[in-house]
């Protein structure tokens, strides 16, 4: 009998481990919480750098804007669960906000090549699809 009221209680604890508040769930289904500002920032600028050929005068301004556009990226990732269409006008929003302050960092060549990065889709693996999608 011991181990029956042992087991239930075990049971009853590990329903409560496992239990998230919604804001959690939206994070998990949507990686906010694996979504690392940090390390996705040096990685678009190992990218954006040689391929738009930035000076040493443009890379921190440049870094400086994407880490920004990343972080305001990572508060609106629960949307993506919750509300699609409020995701995607936000996104918008942010993604037009940093083009401008892009715009006067780059050149107008540079920034050209910029646009010309833009994946055709999504990906997991092409690190500059997070500054467009």
């Amino acid at each position: 009998m011991k181990k029956i009221i042992l087991f239930a209680i075990l049971v009853v604890a590990l329903s409560q481990l496992n239990a998230q508040n919604p804001i959690d769930q939206a994070k998990s289904a949507t990686g906010a919480s694996s979504f690392d500002v940090s390390s996705l920032s040096k990685g678009i600028m190992d990218q954006l750098g040689p391929a738009l050929s930035l000076t040493d005068v443009q890379k921190p301004s440049v870094l400086t804007e994407v880490t920004s556009f990343l972080t305001k990226k990572k508060d609106i990732l629960p949307l993506q669960a919750t509300d699609k269409a409020g995701y995607t006008s936000k996104l918008s929003g942010l993604t037009n906000g940093l083009t401008g302050k892009l715009k006067t960092i780059l050149t107008a060549a540079q920034m050209t090549k910029f646009l010309g990065l833009k994946p055709k889709a999504a990906s997991a693996t092409n690190v500059l699809s997070q500054l467009f999608y």
